[in-house]
């Protein structure tokens, strides 16, 4: 971190006080990283997610005796734009599914190294998915089954998309940054970012990871396998 970058704020949602302490003293030592608050149960959450406004909220499932799946919409609203990072001792596949379409960005096994925590803590926070494969391959072939089960609302939206605009769209799918998508389509990483500017408004869409979402639900690309 540069002498000109604020520390990445955290908020701590965990039912265990030595936990939460654990956690605290492996980010503020780390450095680039503010603590910015503590709860241990869903309302204490709520409150300061809304108080602190926090860049990421860093999420035990098993809130002693909550489940934090049960308030997950309330705390994102009362996060604002804070991503949420799952943190947890369940082995529940199915919960975490149900979180992840629910709006949390990753999660992290809490048998996991400590790099991997702080790697993910950044990664969602620059607005990438941090989950296995096998979740997102799962989690996204229900998204394409379900949008091919019903009547698909958005093909006005897609149609407005132009030849270039839909390549872009699936580079993008395909994990590829503006500088690999420039070189591949021989353009300027500035036509790239304006054709990434039109994509988003046409679909109306908030950022990359929207985007490849969209882009598998509604086959304008593959889904991982």
């Amino acid at each position: 971190m540069t002498t000109t970058e604020r520390p990445l704020r955290v908020l701590l949602v965990d039912d265990h006080a030595v936990v939460r302490a654990g956690l605290r003293l492996l980010l503020e030592n780390r450095g680039g990283y503010e603590v910015v608050g503590e709860a241990g149960c869903c309302a204490d959450a709520l409150d300061r997610a809304s108080g602190t406004r926090p860049d990421v909220v860093l999420l035990d499932l098993d809130l002693g005796g909550d489940k934090a799946i049960d308030f997950f919409k309330d705390l994102l609203v009362a996060a604002g734009c804070a991503r949420i990072l799952l943190l947890t001792g369940l082995s529940d596949p199915e919960m975490h599914r149900r979180a992840i379409r629910l709006g949390a960005r990753g999660l992290v096994a809490k048998q996991d190294p400590a790099e991997s925590l702080l790697k993910s803590i950044r990664k969602v926070h620059d607005g990438e998915l941090w989950v296995d494969r096998v979740l997102t391959a799962e989690i996204l072939s229900e998204m394409v089954s379900g949008a091919a089960s019903a009547r698909d609302p958005e093909q006005e939206r897609i149609a407005s998309l132009t030849p270039r605009e839909r390549e872009v769209t699936e580079l993008v799918a395909q994990g590829l940054k503006n500088k690999e998508i420039a070189n591949r389509l021989f353009v300027s990483d500035i036509t790239v970012r304006h054709h990434l500017t039109s994509i988003f408004a046409k679909l109306d869409v908030q950022d990359r990871l929207a985007l490849v979402l969209y882009a598998f639900r509604h086959g304008l690309a593959r889904p991982p396998r």
